[in-house]
């Protein structure tokens, strides 16, 4: 599932280097994505479990899905090789692909901004800092601004991480905006 994956990656998006290819691939093959995969198949049904499992939920665990779902994968490919399991894994998998790519995963906060902000013809980025506290134990506030407009503040414990998280808010409205 991995190469599948990454030469998908690779193929769809060719000017991305690694560091931005391998987030991509990791918020795209984990356990909490190939869970949402099972879920949608409906395969936490078709489970044979425990008795400790059924009554603690077992069917619905992340790491119990994620599992099956890879089981199945490796199912599929005994039984069919890899050219059809590619297939199979790419219309499972391409909703996640475009999810994860959408989200800005693979990239932190402020250069997501950054680049929807540019693609949208929006200026750049800019954060109104503020800061309180004694001096050893300081915590900040951020809010992005693009075209004048003023996002929800971001907080942290230094300005970078009140202004990643700022710039993730902010993206996350302009995103909704586009759909």
């Amino acid at each position: 599932m991995g190469l599948v994956v990454t030469e998908e990656l690779y193929e769809k998006f060719p000017d991305l280097d690694e560091s931005r290819l391998s987030p991509l691939r990791s918020g795209v093959v984990n356990m909490r994505a190939l869970a949402l995969i099972a879920r949608e198949l409906n395969l936490g049904e078709f489970l044979r479990i425990g008795k400790g499992e059924e009554s603690s939920g077992g069917r619905e665990k992340n790491s119990i899905l994620a599992d099956a779902f890879e089981a199945l994968i490796g199912a599929i490919y005994i039984q069919y090789g890899f050219t059809e399991t590619a297939r199979i894994i790419l219309r499972w998998i391409k909703p996640a692909i475009e999810s994860a790519f959408s989200q800005g995963i693979g990239l932190d906060g402020k250069t997501a901004l950054q680049e929807l902000a540019a693609a949208r013809g929006l200026t750049p980025p800019e954060y109104e800092i503020s800061e309180s506290g004694p001096d050893h134990a300081k915590s900040f506030t951020a809010r992005a601004v693009l075209s004048g407009e003023k996002f929800e503040s971001g907080f942290g414990k230094s300005k970078r991480e009140a202004e990643q998280i700022a710039a993730r808010l902010a993206y996350e409205v302009l995103l909704l905006r586009i759909q």
